[in-house]
């Protein structure tokens, strides 16, 4: 599921049903967010749907490089659901805000937000929603939703992490064997770390490059303290860790949409 927090308040959202609907307008502490999907290239946004100033409104209209597009009601520019950006029409070269995001489990996100709302399915589309039950464990057969096991192939699942102007992906494959890889981007020490429930994961930017850490539960234990997977010190006086944005995403979507993106390899040294 995406996870959204602003100033404390929670929303969560499962995938099963955002896979479908592609886009849930929502409103969190005041702030009108937009929650996206895309099936085809696996990658989950939020932004807020707010273009000029005023709040949009946008309907699904196809895709492009496999990616879902939206437009807009008053303009009818065309939006990419993989960045926000207009790349048709009158606001061509815009970009909606974007929200930060967390993609856990709802077990996971009700650890760190126990009161948070959760989206309900919709009974009128329960076929639909029991059609994508098996997204997310990566077993559609379908030309387009399907998973490639191998590494670095167009189907394959991969990280993909920004941090400034720089841009990494991260095998699904070596994240599950590693758990935990240090790296670093934008000349600043990271972990991307996968949970052990394999499914939650996040990427944090460290203290420093010889902050090393240990995952039980899902929580992160370095020499002096311990941390909740998306960052939170269990301890209220310990500043949190930085919080990166990361996104599951097929290999195929995230070349695309990051074209001078670098490939994390195992040899790398650490």
């Amino acid at each position: 599921m995406l996870g959204i927090s602003v100033q404390n308040q929670a929303r969560a959202y499962p995938i099963q049903y955002l896979g479908y609907h592609h886009q849930v307008l929502d409103s969190v502490n005041n702030k009108p967010i937009m929650v996206t999907y895309c099936t085809v290239c696996r990658s989950g946004r939020v932004f807020e749907p707010i273009v000029n100033g005023k709040h949009e409104q946008f309907r699904l209209v196809g895709m492009d490089h496999f990616n879902a597009m939206f437009e807009d009601k008053t303009t009818g520019s065309w939006w990419r659901q993989a960045t926000g950006e207009a790349i048709a029409g009158k606001l061509k070269g815009q970009k909606l805000p974007e929200v930060a995001s967390a993609q856990v489990t709802l077990a996971e996100w009700l650890k760190l937000y126990p009161q948070s709302l959760i989206m309900q399915p919709d009974k009128t589309f329960t076929a639909e929603y029991d059609s994508l039950s098996n997204y997310e464990t990566g077993k559609r057969k379908g030309s387009l939703t399907r998973r490639d096991t191998l590494s670095w192939q167009p189907k394959s699942w991969v990280v993909g992490v920004t941090l400034g102007p720089a841009s990494k992906a991260y095998d699904w494959n070596t994240l599950r064997k590693e758990r935990i890889i240090y790296d670093e981007l934008d000349q600043k020490p990271i972990a991307v770390i996968l949970g052990d429930d394999d499914q939650s994961f996040t990427a944090l930017q460290r203290t420093n490059k010889n902050q090393k850490f240990t995952l039980t539960g899902n929580i992160l234990y370095d020499s002096f303290n311990q941390y909740h997977l998306l960052g939170t010190a269990l301890n209220p006086v310990v500043p949190a860790l930085p919080k990166l944005n990361a996104y599951q995403e097929y290999w195929h979507s995230w070349q695309s949409f990051h074209p001078e993106t670098k490939k994390y390899e195992e040899t790398i040294s650490r």
